[in-house]
């Protein structure tokens, strides 16, 4: 299985990408990951995005594509992948297939997790994280709360709202999905790929409806 996870922030795609590696042992890229994976390494298209990076700017197309080309070919790739946080658009997509298509590797199957913009705010604006760099324990002042009022549980380090959780941040970053990524629903619907899910229920019952829809129990890895 070769699969991408779509839908808005805070519709969990990381959490459900994490549950879904956790399930079939296939292996889990984020673009984020990915990019500073790539940058630490040092490889090509890691010190190409590094420039950008250090220069404020963001990370072109054809740079973040050229990062999964360095990736996807690795033998731990060959049985099948999780993709997540890209494509953000329809050149990327495109792009990405035509990758994958010279890998002989093309998506199989496309989870759009569908979310009200207001779930999607209260998720956001809500999360926490630790103030750790080397701990990094995220918790959500209304459904994951620390033991301690703004203290991590884990490191006892205070904790902080990241500066893209705040609610004009937000709202722009919702803004910017449903007119640049929203689109993609319609070009993998066209390739007979997609399946929709909806994000506002319990994370559990989410992940049943993903393994309902990829057949886990015949496809488990």
């Amino acid at each position: 299985m070769r699969i991408l996870f779509l839908g808005p922030q805070g519709s969990g795609k990381g959490t459900q990408a994490k549950k879904l590696q956790d399930k079939t042992g296939l292996p889990h890229l984020s673009s984020g990951d990915l990019l500073r994976q790539a940058v630490a390494e040092g490889t090509p298209s890691g010190k190409r995005a590094k420039q950008y990076m250090d220069a404020g700017k963001l990370v072109p197309d054809d740079v973040l594509i050229a990062m999964f080309g360095e990736k996807l070919p690795h033998p731990q790739f060959l049985k099948g992948f999780i993709l997540d946080g890209f494509p953000r658009n329809l050149a990327q997509a495109k792009a990405l297939d035509d990758l994958l298509a010279k890998l002989n590797q093309p998506l199989s199957q496309v989870i759009n997790l569908t979310i009200d913009d207001a779930v999607a705010m209260e998720r956001m604006t809500g999360r926490r994280i630790c103030s750790n760099k080397n701990c990094g324990a995220i918790y959500h002042i209304k459904t994951a709360p620390p033991k301690n009022d703004m203290t991590c549980d884990i490191c006892g380090s205070p904790l902080m709202q990241r500066s893209d959780d705040t609610e004009e941040a937000c709202r722009q970053r919702l803004k910017i999905y449903h007119e640049e990524t929203e689109p993609l629903v319609g070009y993998y619907q066209g390739q007979n790929i997609l399946h929709v899910v909806d994000a506002n229920a319990d994370p559990e019952a989410v992940f049943l409806h993903i393994a309902e829809c990829l057949k886990l129990e015949k496809t488990r890895a």
